[in-house]
């Protein structure tokens, strides 16, 4: 071979030499924070990483949980912190969730201002009374790991970026001689006057500040520590403490503590630190956080962020989250597909949360220090919510992070004085939130399709233990009489499913660990769904502890009819764990399939959902609510009758209706990720119907392609044929070239890498 031949082979076995690579597209400019930030979104816009410790976002207001003495229904808009309809901001707090329906965090709020000093908020209306700011929606940018706003009647352009553990702000402030920047220890999400038990401060120099505080709220026992450093020296600080005077207060009163005073401790605490600053000086703070001690945020904010180069700290948030959307890559000639993926893959990546320092240190469920040996430990379990498809999405896409997140469980098991698997549970605190025991299915699926390095058996033990304590919610009574009794247990039914589920979940993983006593107890459990099945009427219905169903019932009604987010129309379809079963027991397929129809077609008039908070018009379709979790799984059930295709249509109909690219884009909570991870999986063309099975029922895919990135180093590939938004059903899917009899896929077949091709069609 001459020279020449051998240069041009050379060239082109490795085509970097002879033309530059493609850079790899920015995946981060199709998510969108700012996505279901209004009423039934619950989103937060702010900055975070990848299940972030710290997610830096604004406040709009200050609702208080509480009014008049009786709970006030407009907090309820508030469980991010962050309302789209507002105009003003009252600052940047550190801690938030993502989509949830009930709240808590807004941890160690901060607010720049100019002019005179107000220390308290103000009001909505009248801004100018108090320390927060006007401000527009033209002059906001949202992005991961980054958000900017103008705070108009300040003059003080804000940014926010973070790492893992620590929050960076950054302002550019006017000319003034009278800046302030205030630290509100009062301000919290779903806050009330006595939600703060403790505050502590400490000025350490002119520079830093460290302290903590401990909230009841819905965790009763939170404590949240931090380190505060400032990138320019205060002149002058000073704090007020808005608490009730107590009866006794030591010999304190003979200090001026609100000047200059660099020790604070009170319930109810606003400090200011106060700055001379010439036109567009830029001041940086750097919030760092820790469970543990101000010690340890001191440790976090000395590892994560040593610097004070905001645009490298962004910049290198922003490259973490284009390494996790980079799992998944699609292809769609629409903008608005990639905005819509991207931006569901991002809220699936917000949690759950870091929950340790730097050194693995953590606060425990017990209230000690732990330390995470081998293992990342996560909070912030909405497992409710989460079993159904954000940890099967897991399963998938972050393998190693759901394995740390069951250890995480279990230490959390470990430490219950309950001896309980988490059921919602965040920051060191069970809140017992929910229904059901679903941190089961969350680890059944993982034992299930082999991600479970983690003793497997330890972990099906304390599955066993939680599915056997009588005294939580029904259970004594679900194993005395098969079902949990309506008159001695509310949302009866509901808790029945759910149990048999969970149940059912529980065999599954004995069988692939060989426990065959375990397997055999909790096959017979998992068959109590048809105890609260009512055949003549065709629905799942409320019992009474004498054996008979209740008789004022209404299976429309989602109000005290023994159901909890639902109505008996869409809790008569849970049995995901044997569809085959449940359509037996309906009548056959023909029977079956009507049902099913009328979810989706027949009109639920707006009496039936009235009284349920977290549901309105825009997450319903028919009589199937989208909103809520229960029936995520309903339109995949075609595929159990001799009509899959129908499955198929129904899919691409909710798609659209329910994800947009707008502030008002979900068409209900988050639910800290379940609503996206529903439409992640429906977008490719598959989905779990029953988690702690290998297999995935299919669909009908809204892109042209994708690739799955998998850790395991292999690449699984999704093809799709004459795609269009007209050609919705499948014509024929392909796994390797070999023609699919059924419609479904195995998990071992994604993990083996490979080919699914699948050929649209505008026609059944």
């Amino acid at each position: 071979m001459n020279r020449l031949s051998l240069a041009a082979l050379l060239l082109a076995s490795f085509p970097t030499f002879a033309q530059k690579a493609k850079p790899a597209e920015n995946l981060v400019q199709y998510a969108h924070p700012i996505v279901g930030t209004q009423r039934m979104g619950h989103t937060f816009p702010g900055a975070t990483v990848p299940f972030g410790m710290v997610q830096l976002s604004p406040d709009t207001d200050t609702i208080s949980y509480e009014q008049n003495g009786k709970y006030n229904p407009k907090v309820y808009e508030y469980c991010a912190g962050y309302q789209y309809e507002d105009k003003t901001i009252v600052g940047f707090s550190h801690t938030h969730f993502s989509g949830t329906g009930h709240s808590d965090l807004g941890d160690f709020l901060i607010m720049p201002t100019t002019g005179p000093l107000q220390l308290n908020p103000g009001t909505a209306d009248k801004p100018e009374s108090g320390f927060r700011s006007r401000f527009a929606h033209q002059n906001e940018v949202a992005e991961p790991a980054y958000y900017k706003v103008k705070l108009d009647d300040h003059n003080i352009l804000a940014e926010l970026t973070a790492t893992n553990r620590v929050g960076f702000h950054q302002y550019t402030f006017p000319k003034a001689d009278d800046a302030h920047i205030i630290l509100d220890l009062t301000a919290g999400i779903y806050n009330y006057p006595d939600k703060n038990v403790w505050t502590f401060v400490r000025v350490e120099n002119d520079s830093l500040v460290t302290g903590y505080r401990q909230t009841n709220g819905w965790a009763r026992t939170r404590t949240e520590y931090f380190a505060l450093q400032f990138s320019k020296p205060f002149r002058q600080y000073g704090a007020r403490n808005y608490a009730k005077k107590q009866a006794y207060r030591g010999f304190w009163g003979r200090f001026d503590q609100a000047h200059n005073f660099p020790e604070q401790a009170g319930e109810q605490l606003r400090l200011y630190f106060d700055f001379q600053t010439q036109a567009g000086e830029k001041i940086k703070l750097k919030m760092a956080l820790s469970s543990v001690s101000t010690e340890g945020a001191l440790r976090n904010l000395r590892a994560e962020l040593p610097g004070w180069d905001f645009e490298q700290v962004k910049r290198q948030g922003q490259a973490q989250w284009q390494q996790e959307l980079s799992k998944v890559t699609i292809e769609s000639p629409k903008r608005v597909d990639k905005d819509n993926f991207y931006t569901a893959l991002y809220h699936a990546f917000l949690s759950p949360t870091t929950y340790q320092d730097v050194d693995g240190q953590y606060r425990g469920l017990d209230q000690n220090i732990h330390k995470a040996e081998g293992f990342t430990n996560y909070t912030t379990f909405s497992l409710w919510d989460t079993y159904r498809a954000l940890h099967p999405l897991f399963n998938v896409v972050q393998p190693k992070r759901n394995a740390d997140m069951i250890q995480s469980m279990l230490a959390h098991f470990g430490q219950s004085a309950e001896h309980m698997l988490p059921v919602w549970s965040h920051h060191a605190n069970e809140n017992w939130c929910m229904i059901g025991y679903h941190s089961v299915p969350v680890i059944a699926d993982a034992i299930v399709k082999g991600n479970a390095p983690f003793d497997a058996n330890k972990a099906l033990d304390a599955c066993v233990t939680t599915a056997r304590q009588q005294w939580y919610d029904g259970i004594g009574e679900y194993l005395r009489l098969g079902y949990v009794p309506e008159d001695k247990s509310g949302s009866s039914v509901s808790k029945t499913l759910e149990y048999a589920y969970d149940d059912w979940c529980i065999a599954q993983a004995a069988k692939k660990l060989g426990r065959a006593d375990i397997e055999q107890e909790f096959s017979k459990r998992a068959q109590n769904w048809q105890n609260v099945y009512d055949q003549r009427i065709g629905f799942m219905r409320p019992r009474l502890s004498d054996g008979s169903f209740r008789k004022d019932f209404d299976v429309l009604s989602t109000h005290n009819q023994g159901f909890i987010e639902g109505n008996a129309w869409n809790y008569s379809l849970y049995v995901p764990q044997d569809p085959g079963a449940l359509i037996a027991k309906m009548g056959g397929n023909a029977r079956f399939t009507e049902h099913l129809d009328s979810l989706f077609t027949m009109h639920l008039p707006d009496k039936f959902f009235a009284e349920t908070e977290d549901i309105t018009r825009d997450g319903i379709i028919g009589n199937y609510v989208h909103g809520n979790e229960p029936a995520h799984h309903a339109a995949y059930l075609y595929n159990w009758t001799n009509q899959p295709w129908k499955t198929q249509a129904r899919v691409r109909m909710i798609l659209p209706k329910m994800y947009r690219p707008t502030p008002d884009g979900l068409g209900g909570n988050d639910d800290c990720g379940q609503m996206s991870a529903w439409y992640v999986f429906s977008a490719l063309g598959f989905y779990p119907v029953a988690p702690g099975s290998p297999e995935y029922a299919l669909g009908s895919p809204a892109i042209h392609g994708a690739t799955l990135r998998l850790e395991n180093g292999k690449t699984f590939r999704i093809t799709v044929k004459n795609q269009s938004d007209k050609n919705v059903y499948v014509k024929e899917a392909r796994l390797n070239g070999q023609k699919l009899t059924r419609p479904f896929l195995n998990h071992q077949n994604i993990l083996n890498g490979g080919e699914l091709v699948f050929v649209m069609a505008g026609k059944p």
